[in-house]
């Protein structure tokens, strides 16, 4: 064999595994494809959460509880299809919580049907309530419009109902963002002063995007997210 052959070889091979290298440093901590895959990191959980009829397929990936995403291709039906997200529990009487506060950070498409969400629950999954950050497309809360308020940081249109399983509030803000910060326990409180429920026990936090439509594979990534509590 010629040197410089031999040369050229040993180097497109050292290429190759820079390349590798490269790709490997840069690949997701853990994905799945799962409907209902999970997994635990920094006492966070996050989920596929694949759970509506005549879901297509959609991959979840994370590099933390923090930065994850999806790819999702839902036909163009009506009904939710998946809500891929990222939670943390709190386990605390709303009156013993000194503070639960949020801060995110999206990159959304801009086709489809979807919202970019908070899901919140309490008292054992009793009450479900939703902070709704952005929408698109023929998306809409359950139950009926009772008022606008400016609480936790945003002014949202509040809808009140019930999925037939437990009672849910519903926060849709005025205007799209896809970044901020949210004080969850000043929306909790308001809640409660209007006697909708009492003294609850606060569950788990989540973060992630209801999906109802794509017509295609789109990209959901959440670039930060977290939760403090005291």
């Amino acid at each position: 064999m010629r040197k410089s052959l031999r040369f050229a070889q040993v180097g497109l091979a050292a290429l190759a595994t820079l390349v590798l290298t490269a790709t490997t440093a840069h690949a997701a901590g853990w994905s799945s494809s799962d409907k209902w895959g999970t997994w635990s990191n920094g006492g966070y959980t996050l989920s596929n959460d694949v759970w509506g009829g005549g879901a297509g397929p959609q991959t979840i990936w994370a590099n933390s509880y923090s930065n994850w995403g999806v790819t999702s291709n839902q036909p163009n039906t009506g009904g939710v299809k998946s809500y891929p997200h990222s939670g943390r529990g709190i386990g605390k009487k709303l009156s013993a919580i000194g503070r639960v506060t949020s801060n995110f950070n999206v990159t959304v498409p801009g086709s489809g049907a979807y919202e970019t969400a908070y899901d919140i629950w309490a008292n054992n999954n009793a009450y479900e309530i939703m902070l709704w950050m952005n929408k698109t497309g023929a998306v809409g809360p359950i139950g009926s419009k009772q008022t606008t308020v400016t609480v936790g940081g945003h002014t949202w249109d509040v809808y009140k109902g019930s999925n037939g399983a437990n009672a849910v509030f519903s926060f849709l803000r005025h205007g799209n963002t896809n970044a901020g910060s949210v004080d969850v326990k000043a929306v909790l409180n308001w809640i409660r002063s209007k006697g909708w429920f009492g003294d609850v026990t606060l569950g788990d936090v989540q973060f992630g995007f209801e999906i109802t439509s794509t017509g295609r594979s789109l990209n959901f990534t959440s670039n930060s997210f977290s939760v403090s509590s005291s």
